[in-house]
């Protein structure tokens, strides 16, 4: 195909977002990214849990699946795992990824697949009328909460720093060519890419102002090899920095040391046939 553009990947379901919401930013550069890096669509496949911004995969010209609540994860694995030379994506919100989901993220980092996912955290859960969410400040007053959440919200780039992902990044809908390049620099990395998006609600927890007055990139001399250093940073709440925190190639793709697993077990492996099988049997 000839150089793509943004708009070759996009399909004609037009996105129905609130006006002004920050997963219409995300779109933009996901397409983009996809663009620079000159993927066909074809090779694509993008996968997506329940809420608002799990609706991507309809609105991109690429193969997509919407999954059921909190499940992106498993099915992106079982799709990379099934075909490893598709680029896989996972995509989801805050609910989606750190309520009920939040026990596929350290599986997926522990066993390194190939996929990035990409959380649109916008601190509530919009779908449902803003409900808080696992993120949301505490003290957040709602309808759903009207004297204030009691629960401390989650900090999901330590969590991820923990669970020793090899790639862990922020991203803010409001700096949408800094968030091109990380996602460029997660669909390239060979192993589980976690990218938390600072996307604000406009209609339940407009953030913009706030996070354009505390956001700030990473120190340019930080080490994205040094944890510790990444997990130090990430506990920052002013300013909360933006960029990759960590990225480290020293641990194989969990596809990739698949293939080879395959291959030496069938090596040793003896050949049988289903007559050797069957005589095998004893009930």
């Amino acid at each position: 195909m000839n150089t793509p553009k943004a708009k070759d990947y996009k399909s004609g379901v037009k996105p129905i977002w609130c006006p002004g919401c920050g997963d219409y930013a995300v779109l933009n550069a996901l397409m983009r990214a996809f663009a620079e890096l000159n993927l066909p669509p074809e090779d694509i496949v993008v996968a997506s849990g329940i809420g608002c911004s799990s609706r991507f995969p309809a609105f991109l010209n690429t193969y997509g699946f919407h999954g059921v609540h909190g499940r992106p994860l498993p099915l992106a694995t079982g799709i990379k795992l099934s075909n490893p030379a598709k680029t896989v994506v996972a995509v989801g919100g805050d609910g989606d990824g750190f309520s009920i989901g939040g026990g596929h993220i350290p599986h997926a980092a522990r066993r390194n697949i190939e996929i990035p996912y990409i959380v649109m955290d916008n601190s509530i859960y919009g779908m449902t009328k803003g409900q808080p969410s696992p993120t949301s400040p505490e003290g957040t007053h709602r309808k759903a909460s009207p004297y204030g959440t009691l629960e401390a919200p989650l900090n999901p780039i330590m969590m991820a720093l923990a669970y020793q992902a090899t790639f862990v990044a922020r991203a803010f809908s409001g700096a949408l060519k800094e968030m091109v390049e990380i996602f460029k620099a997660a669909l390239q990395h060979p192993g589980f890419a976690f990218v938390q998006v600072l996307s604000p609600c406009v209609s339940f927890m407009d953030t913009y102002q706030h996070y354009r007055e505390i956001t700030a990139p990473l120190p340019a001399d930080h080490d994205p090899t040094d944890l510790m250093a990444a997990m130090h940073l990430s506990q920052s709440e002013k300013p909360l920095y933006l960029g990759i925190f960590r990225r480290t190639e020293k641990r194989q793709g969990y596809s990739q040391g698949l293939q080879e697993l395959q291959v030496r077990a069938e090596e040793q492996m003896p050949a049988l046939t289903m007559f050797d099988v069957l005589d095998s049997y004893e009930p």
